[in-house]
């Protein structure tokens, strides 16, 4: 037998005991996988001769399904069984991961219907690092930093399109400039431009408010998280896009609200006609229920699927219910799970969770 060559500070491979809980967990929930004492053998075996092991088809869609189950941040997981999983663990060039998320968001967006989709590329290896996306989302908006300090775009992607700027892109100095994607492979970063075709985006209008339309703003459909590494019994995917559809507050209460985002709300309550003299006005409230009022609306003007947090609250507490039913723990953070609009009129505000930390699981990617 070989002796596994590993990589510095992964001398020990993949974890067993690690590997062979997720094995028995896949088999208790998948009978018909038969028993879990013949797999095991082959992935100790696997483990022995090479310091990893490779999943099944079967194993890594359970896996990614499940990670998306235990993810305490995230109040859609009721419908964790319906994430498609695309598995592209063979690609592991910058070329072929881009061209793989290109068509992911073909595949997503779904004409607007869109889809939680899954891409696994291929995992860490001892000696063998993945390729990584530098991106947070697949679809992302540049942020320009001016010399007098203020930002054109989004504050929260200057460091991003400095980088993208290094490499040779060059976008047009919007508010709105889609950024390409940028891909690390074997340490070499490669920028690619996303087709225009693949980026579906929402420009917003106010069902009452016909001045809103020309503020200009607008929003991509489809929430790619892309920065986030998939963890299945021991194995390390770095590079895994996933999506579900965005729940409106995510647009309205976070990306174009916050002061350090788009700093939206002071441009709306001037265009209410809102007093802002002090706060007990509460202009920005005002002004916060009428841009989520235009997110949702204009979404589903242009038939592109989008959640309501009060619609969402409910149906976290239907899969809360689902979870404790089947006898299994459904971890979550209280406060990412209340979301940031009107939080205590919905349910999930009224109580507490356990905040504990379960494989498999999307966890922050390590930089080696």
């Amino acid at each position: 037998m070989t002796e596994a060559v590993l990589e510095p500070g992964r001398e020990e491979g993949v974890d067993k005991g690690e590997a062979e809980d997720f094995i028995r967990l896949y088999h208790a929930e998948n009978p018909a996988a038969g028993p879990a004492k013949p797999r095991l053998r082959e992935v100790f075996a696997e483990i022995s001769q090479t310091g990893t092991y490779t999943h099944t088809p079967g194993e890594l869609a359970f896996g990614a399904q499940v990670a998306w189950r235990n993810s305490s941040r995230c109040i859609g997981r009721l419908y964790w069984k319906s994430l498609r999983v695309r598995d592209r663990r063979h690609v592991d060039t910058a070329d072929g991961v881009a061209e793989e998320c290109i068509e992911h968001l073909r595949v997503a967006t779904n004409k607007g219907k869109i889809r939680p989709t899954i891409t696994v590329f291929a995992p860490d290896r001892p000696g063998q690092p993945a390729p990584v996306i530098w991106n947070d989302q697949l679809i992302r908006y540049a942020g320009y930093r001016r010399p007098d300090g203020r930002v054109i775009g989004d504050p929260a992607n200057v460091e991003l399109t400095a980088s993208a700027r290094r490499l040779g892109w060059r976008g047009k100095g919007t508010r709105f400039d889609v950024l390409p994607l940028v891909v690390e492979a074997k340490g070499v970063p490669t920028m690619r431009r996303l087709p225009r075709e693949v980026v579906l985006e929402v420009f917003l209008r106010h069902p009452t408010l016909p001045w809103f339309a020309e503020l200009g703003l607008r929003w991509h459909a489809v929430p790619v998280i892309s920065n986030m590494c998939l963890e299945i019994g021991g194995i390390r995917y770095p590079c895994a896009p996933f999506n579900g559809w965005y729940m409106g507050t995510e647009i309205g209460a976070r990306n174009l609200a916050d002061a350090d985002r788009y700093d939206q709300l002071p441009v709306v309550a001037r265009g209410m006609g809102l007093d802002m003299s002090h706060d007990r006005t509460l202009w920005r409230d005002q002004a916060l229920v009428e841009l989520n009022v235009a997110v949702l609306h204009s979404f589903a003007e242009d038939n592109v699927t989008i959640t309501d947090h009060h619609t969402e609250a409910r149906r976290f507490m239907t899969h809360l219910e689902k979870e404790e039913r089947n006898g299994r723990v459904c971890p979550a953070d209280w406060s990412w799970i209340v979301p940031p609009l009107s939080g205590a009129t919905t349910p999930v505000f009224h109580r507490y969770y356990d905040d504990v930390e379960m494989t498999p699981a999307f966890t922050r990617r390590r930089r080696e």
